[in-house]
Parts: C-alpha cells; sequence; structure tokens
C-alpha cells in the first residue's frame, strides 16, 4: 500500500495554483517527477497503477504534479490559461518552489509532451521517461491530426449527457471524466489550447527512454520519436493507451530506467 502523500499547492506565473502530491524522503538518486495524461490525474495514473509504490520500494522521493485542470489543481474555464506549454511552466516552477536541482521525469500522455516540453529548455532533468506517445508525435500531420482529435474531444466533454457522444475516439475520455467527476468545461478549455508547435526535439539533453504499450494506437512506432530524440532508447509493453500503465512491465521498466546512475 502506498504511504499517504504530503500536499502542496504552487502558482503558476498566471496565479493559476497546482497541486503537487509527495512521497518518501531524498536519497542517493534525485527525486521522480511523475505527470498524468488527460483527463487523469497523479491518483489515476500513478497511484492506481501501482507505479508510485514501485518507486517507493526502490527507495525513489516521488513528486506527482496534477496539472491545472486536473485533478486537485485550480480549474480555469479559459482557454487562454491552458497548453503544454504552460503546464511545462508548472512543473519547473514545482521544482523551483522545493528547491530541487535535479530531477528525474516521466510523462504519460499528455503528460509526455509536458515531459519533453520541459527537458528540452530545463537541464535539471537528468532522465526522462516519455510514455504513452510515437510517431504520431514526429511524423508529418501529426499535430494538425491531434489537434482535430482535441477539438472532437472539446465537443465531447461539453455535451450535455455521454449518451450525445457517438465518437468512438473520443467517448471512452468523456466517461473517464464523468466517472472522476472532473470538470469537464475546464478539460475542454485545455482540449481547445492543445499544443500544436514542434517541439525541440533535438535539445533534449537528458537520456531518454520511450515506453510505450504494443496496441497503443496513440504511441504508435515508438522508435521513430525515439530516433528525433538524441540517444533515446525504445521499451515496448504489453497494453492499449489505457492499459499499458497497469502493467508490472511499464512500471518495472519505468523504474529500472531511472534507477540508472548519471
Amino acid at each position: 500500500m502506498t504511504v499517504p502523500a504530503t500536499r502542496l499547492r504552487v502558482p503558476g506565473a498566471d496565479g493559476v495554483e497546482v497541486a503537487l502530491h509527495r512521497w518518501g524522503a531524498p536519497g542517493d538518486l534525485p527525486p521522480v517527477y511523475l505527470q498524468h495524461g488527460f483527463v487523469a490525474d497523479t491518483r489515476l495514473n500513478w497511484v492506481g497503477t501501482g507505479t508510485v509504490g514501485v518507486l517507493l520500494s526502490a527507495g525513489r522521493e516521488v513528486v506527482g504534479v496534477d496539472a491545472r485542470g486536473h485533478g486537485r489543481s485550480d480549474k480555469p474555464h479559459d482557454p487562454a490559461a491552458y497548453g503544454e506549454r504552460r503546464m511545462a511552466d508548472d512543473l519547473r516552477r514545482v521544482a523551483d518552489a522545493l528547491g530541487h536541482d535535479s530531477f528525474d521525469l516521466a510523462g504519460y500522455s499528455m503528460g509526455a509532451t509536458v515531459a519533453m516540453l520541459t527537458a528540452a529548455t530545463d537541464r535539471r532533468v537528468r532522465r526522462l521517461v516519455v510514455g504513452g506517445a510515437g510517431a504520431p508525435f514526429v511524423e508529418p500531420g501529426g499535430a494538425e491530426r491531434h489537434a482535430a482529435l482535441m477539438a472532437r474531444l472539446a465537443a465531447a466533454l461539453e455535451a450535455a449527457d455521454v449518451a450525445d457522444v457517438h465518437d468512438p475516439a473520443t467517448v471512452d475520455f468523456r466517461r473517464m471524466a464523468d466517472a472522476l467527476a472532473a470538470d469537464r468545461h475546464a478539460l475542454a478549455a485545455h482540449a481547445r489550447a492543445v499544443h500544436t508547435r514542434a517541439v525541440d526535439l533535438a535539445a533534449i539533453t537528458a537520456p531518454t527512454l520511450v515506453l510505450a504499450g504494443d496496441a497503443d494506437p496513440l504511441a504508435d512506432r515508438p522508435e521513430a520519436l525515439a530516433a528525433a530524440i538524441p540517444g533515446a532508447r525504445v521499451a515496448v509493453v504489453p497494453g492499449d493507451h489505457s492499459t499499458a500503465l497497469r502493467t508490472p512491465a511499464f512500471a518495472a521498466a519505468l523504474v529500472d530506467f531511472l534507477g540508472e546512475p548519471s
């Protein structure tokens, strides 16, 4: 069982506060920061999947960040308050507030974009894990297709009832938002502000693992994404976009990679 977290809140540049969850104590290796995916939160993506528990068993200090609009963080309804670049700045501000001059970073799906944006500019990132992302992130037209999907997802989140959502690509996200009693209008605001510009992946200097499910269409051909990040390696585990995180192999690969010395 995961020990209870210490919870804090850190303001972003615009005053929007993000919630963070801390476990463990400082050790020989730097803390591990975890950034969840869209609609989810730290509890769902990282505690409920057992990843936090495995990290704690390995002696790591862990910091989970609820992205703005998610979990216990503030949830404005203005799209101008969102986008992965703002979330990456929030994450950097968390590290500033905690006084960490080095940290490992793992992100999943939306959190993978946040993690790559952070690692491309913040040299405090010692090691990086990019989960739930693959060729669609770097291939021509991928950003446009993702933006179109997110526009449909915003509409699904704003629908009066899940029964009104007939798009198979978005209905599961809407169901998850309802199950979590999430603020659907805050989530829709982020969906309308989602990052569509290229990330300078060549600027990432941290050793990187691209970690994908073998049946995840959003992380198809992860080797293409790894090829764009200097020196990155790939690990593939069983599962699709929703289930790969829950396989023991996912947490094992993440913890083993982050446990390597610099």
